[in-house]
């Protein structure tokens, strides 16, 4: 491989747990993104989030972005990443890009859960019904930079260690036949 994979999409729908797994199929490096600027920064995201603001944090991402798309691995993406800054014509510039799609009730169970609100500053306060209702809302406000990706991939089945690795080796093959 000697193009990045950038996994994009909305959080939840797998981005960190597929790439994992796309990553060990395809023998090449993985990294989270947000994981990637926790280490440079020193500080975990919801912390930046409420130190530095959004406006900062996005600027790191951005720079974080551009370091690891001269690297050939995969990378999962923030939520947020195509949606700022010129990221998704940086990404689509740079390696292949990968839209992965899930409904918005299995995002949702999967955002209610309580380790995933309290890492995550956009929902930690919020209720499962408003946190069903911020992703619609979020959902369409971000498909148009999402839909930019040059690939689209359900990624709805990975709740379980072998849906997971099924779904990885799926991928991995229509990557090898680009």
């Amino acid at each position: 491989m000697t193009q990045t994979i950038f996994l994009i999409g909305y959080m939840g729908c797998g981005k960190s747990t597929l790439g994992a797994a796309l990553a060990s199929v395809m023998k090449v490096p993985f990294i989270d993104l947000d994981d990637y600027i926790e280490e440079k920064c020193e500080a975990k995201i919801t912390e930046i989030f409420r130190t530095m603001g959004e406006t900062a944090f996005r600027q790191l991402e951005q720079q974080a972005l551009r370091e690891v798309a001269a690297m050939p691995c995969i990378v999962a993406c923030g939520g947020g990443t195509p949606c700022f800054e010129g990221n998704m014509q940086l990404m689509n510039r740079t390696g292949i890009t990968i839209w992965l799609t899930t409904e918005v009730e299995r995002i949702a169970a999967r955002l209610c859960l309580p380790e995933q609100k309290a890492k995550r500053p956009l929902i930690a306060n919020k209720t499962d019904e408003e946190i069903h209702a911020f992703i619609t809302t979020q959902l369409a406000a971000r498909t148009p930079f999402y839909s930019q990706a040059q690939l689209q991939f359900d990624s709805t089945h990975i709740e379980t260690a072998p849906e997971t690795l099924h779904t990885a080796t799926q991928l991995a093959a229509i990557l090898q036949n680009l």
